[in-house]
Formats: C-alpha cells, sequence, structure tokens
C-alpha cells in the first residue's frame, strides 16, 4: 500500500515551492474581489433603488395605486417620485381629492350593467358603494396614502402644463407638492430610474 503511494507521489511529482510574496498577493487580490462582490450586493439592494411613477387617473380607484405604489417602495429604503399630470392633478388638489369619484359606466369590475351605469347619479351610487368597501375592510383613505407618502419623502410633482391647461391655482395643492416641474423634467428622472410605470 505504501509501494502505491509513493509511485502516486512520483507521478505526480514533488510539489511545487510557494512564493510568500506571490501568496500574498493573491491574499490581497483575494480580499479585494469579496470587498467589490459585498458592494456590489448592497448597491442591487432595495436601498439606493428608485422609482418614478406617472398617475394620469384622478378617479376614486385609480388613486390607490400609485399612491400604494409609492409608499410601499418609500418603505423599503427607494427615491419615489410620482408625476401627477392631466386628471391625475386631482389626487393633489386639497379639495378634489377628498371627493375622487368612481365611473361606473365602461368598468368591467363594477356590479352594474352598462345600460344602468348610465343612469344619471349611478357614479355616486358606485363611488358610496366602493368607500364603504374601503371602510369595511379598513383600508386606508387617500387622504391616509398622501400624508404617509408625505411623511415618508416622496416627490409628489405636479405636472405645469396641466396646472396651466386646468386652470389650477397652486395653492389649491397641498404643501409638500412639488409644482412648475415640465415633462423634460420628468422624462430625465425616468431614464435615471430603475423602475418606471404608468398609471
Amino acid at each position: 500500500m505504501s509501494t502505491e503511494t509513493d509511485e502516486t507521489a512520483e507521478a505526480d511529482g514533488p510539489e511545487p515551492e510557494v512564493d510568500a510574496a506571490e501568496l500574498a498577493e493573491l491574499r490581497t487580490r483575494v480580499d479585494e474581489l469579496e470587498d467589490r462582490l459585498t458592494a456590489a450586493e448592497t448597491e442591487v439592494g432595495d436601498e439606493g433603488r428608485s422609482m418614478v411613477v406617472v398617475a394620469t387617473k384622478g378617479t376614486l380607484d385609480m388613486a390607490y395605486p400609485p399612491l400604494i405604489l409609492a409608499s410601499t417602495a418609500a418603505a423599503f429604503g427607494w427615491d419615489v417620485t410620482v408625476f401627477h399630470t392631466f386628471w391625475g392633478l386631482d389626487i393633489l388638489h386639497e379639495d378634489h381629492s377628498t371627493d375622487l369619484q368612481m365611473s361606473s359606466v365602461g368598468n368591467p369590475n363594477t356590479p352594474v350593467p352598462n345600460a344602468i351605469a348610465s343612469l344619471p347619479g349611478m357614479d355616486r351610487v358606485t363611488t358610496r358603494l366602493m368607500r364603504k368597501r374601503i371602510a369595511d375592510n379598513e383600508t386606508a383613505s387617500v387622504q391616509e396614502l398622501l400624508d404617509v407618502c408625505f411623511d415618508m419623502g416622496v416627490e409628489m410633482q405636479a405636472c405645469q402644463m396641466t396646472v396651466d391647461l386646468m386652470d389650477y391655482d397652486e395653492d389649491d395643492f397641498y404643501d409638500d407638492v412639488t409644482v412648475g416641474v415640465g415633462a423634460a423634467t420628468a422624462l430625465e428622472q425616468m431614464a435615471d430610474a430603475d423602475i418606471q410605470l404608468l398609471v
């Protein structure tokens, strides 16, 4: 048995001598690679990510998606911007945001046929039913979600062109809303963001 071991050792050849300087250099390189790997893992983690959401609709049901996504991303430590344009401005309007309505017509998820949904006053009925469902499920209101977003540093932007088009007064928006933002600025932020969403 020892003869086989000797023969194997002879076949493999003598152990190469290790230069201490080369070994030290190799260990330094391994340490550097481990540091770079750790930094890369940290960089792709939740911290440091960014998201831009474009909110275009101002109905009660469509106010929730951008606010829920924005507040959740902010809770993860992301840098979040919501750019409100056209009817999405109503979400930021202090008076309008408290009375957002739902459309019954053409909404396949409302349990009302279009023939009935088109009757006068049905949007109010559908909105009342949705508000009741929100309350019964103890879901946060639009105002509560806005407060959370503002508290967590979400930048709520109002499209300046739409503000002018709708003849809104900038004083009608919540205090923390960023006004005077144009489409070019929004596009630049979207281009740099990790995630871009249109709602």
